[in-house]
Formats: structure tokens, sequence, C-alpha cells
């Protein structure tokens, strides 16, 4: 027996394109359709058994709150997600808002009937290594890299950001300013603000902060690894031979 169903996704070539398979297998399609917004609504109106749900970004946050809507309004409804290679975090999306099953959209249209055949009766519709990796996902999460980096960049302007490399590199008030072509007093004061806005009390600081938090490779500077280390310590050997009267200054 057929089964009656909507197919939903973002490109509209893919949807009629399943949608017309499906039906020259026998089953009763709704709607094929590509709303960029609303697809919810239009599951919730049409009320199938099965909705194929099609994402580009399972990963991406709020990419399955349509389900969350369709389950909450029509809970007979079984969504079955068709998606890329996911990362283990978006197939555990998925079935957190309430999925009965992930199909991989480079999957033969067999292996989609069987989704939807499995679905419509209650099943989980996920092949046993994808569900694996969702399992491992879960108990042993990956760390999520420290933002602090980006933070920090975000207080700097593009100048300052210019003067923090070089203030990594080792360079003093006067080579600063040679090399951006400005006068050493606003090469002082870009220098203040930048320790400023970096709460720290001198250029070595500021270059072991930039070094430890990877503000640089941020700012779309790639280092080598052992720069750092380096950088920090031609900081502080500039910071020792400066003739200013104190980091803090400039």
């Amino acid at each position: 027996m057929g089964v009656r169903l909507m197919v939903v996704d973002d490109h509209r070539l893919l949807a009629e394109a399943l949608a017309s398979a499906l039906k020259l297998r026998g089953h009763r399609v709704l709607a094929a359709a590509a709303p960029s917004a609303g697809a919810a609504e239009l599951v919730v109106s049409r009320a199938p058994e099965v909705c194929l749900l099609g994402t580009a970004a399972p990963a991406q946050p709020g990419t399955f709150d349509p389900v969350v809507r369709i389950k909450k309004e029509r809970p007979q409804v079984a969504v079955v997600v068709l998606g890329p290679v996911p990362s283990p975090r978006g197939i555990a999306a998925a079935f957190a808002a309430g999925a009965s099953g992930y199909v991989r959209n480079d999957e033969r249209i067999e292996g989609v009937e069987r989704a939807m055949m499995k679905a419509r009766a209650g099943e989980s519709a996920v092949s046993p290594q994808l569900l694996q990796q969702a399992f491992e996902e879960l108990l042993h999460p990956a760390a999520q890299p420290d933002d602090e980096g980006a933070r920090l960049l975000e207080l700097l302007t593009p100048r300052e950001v210019e003067v923090l490399m070089r203030v990594a590199d080792g360079e003093d008030t006067r080579l600063i300013a040679a090399g951006m072509e400005i006068a050493p007093s606003t090469a002082r004061t870009h220098v203040q603000r930048v320790l400023m806005k970096l709460e720290v009390g001198s250029r070595l600081e500021a270059a072991a902060l930039a070094a430890r938090t990877g503000l640089l490779d941020r700012a779309g500077r790639g280092r080598p690894a052992g720069t750092a280390a380096g950088t920090v310590a031609a900081a502080g050997t500039a910071a020792a031979e400066t003739d200013e009267p104190s980091p803090l200054q400039g």
C-alpha cells in the first residue's frame, strides 16, 4: 500500500524529482514544495502520513524547528530527514526535534522508500552506522573550541590588529611606526589602545594572550607550529630593550 506523503526541500528541482520517482512507485504525493519558510505550516495543513524534509545543513541551529512544530501540531506525521553525510550532532538534533528517520540524500530510491515505510509503521528509520555515530557523539561530545580569540578580535579595529601583530613579532614603537608609515606618537597611541582593550599591562602580556587564544590566526595570519613561543619571546626582548619609560605607555 502506497504512502501518503509530502516532499519538502529548499531545492525545488530535487523535491519534484523525488516526488516523481515516488509517484511511479505507487505512492501518493500530496505536494512537492520548496518553501524558503513556512514548511511546517504547509505540512500541518496537508497532514500527510510521512514528510520527507530535505536539508543541506543538519547541524545548523534552527534547522529542525519545523520538525518540532509539525510534531507538536500533527504528532501522527512521521518526518524523515534527507540530508548530506551528517555530523553525529546533526543526526542527534534531528531525532531530538522529533524526526522518525534520517536518510542520506545520496541514498538510492529504494532506501528512501524503506525509510518511509518504517517511519509510517512507527519505527526509527536510520542506518545502524549513523545511529551509532549519533550515540557516540551524545556519550562523548567533542570539545568545543575556545572562542576567546574571536571575542577579543571583535574588540580591535583592523589597524589595532596590525599593531598587535607587530607587537607579537617584537617590534618596538619606532619599528611599528616605520612599518605602518605613521608617526611614532600615533603608533604609541595604537599600542596603548590595544593594551587597554585586551586588559593587559604590557606588550609581552598582549603577545602572550594573542598566542594563547589564537587571536592572530583568527585574524587570518597562519603561523607555523612553534612560532608563537618565539614571537612572545621576541616581544619580551623588545620590551626590555626599548628606551620607552613603561610598557603600558606603549
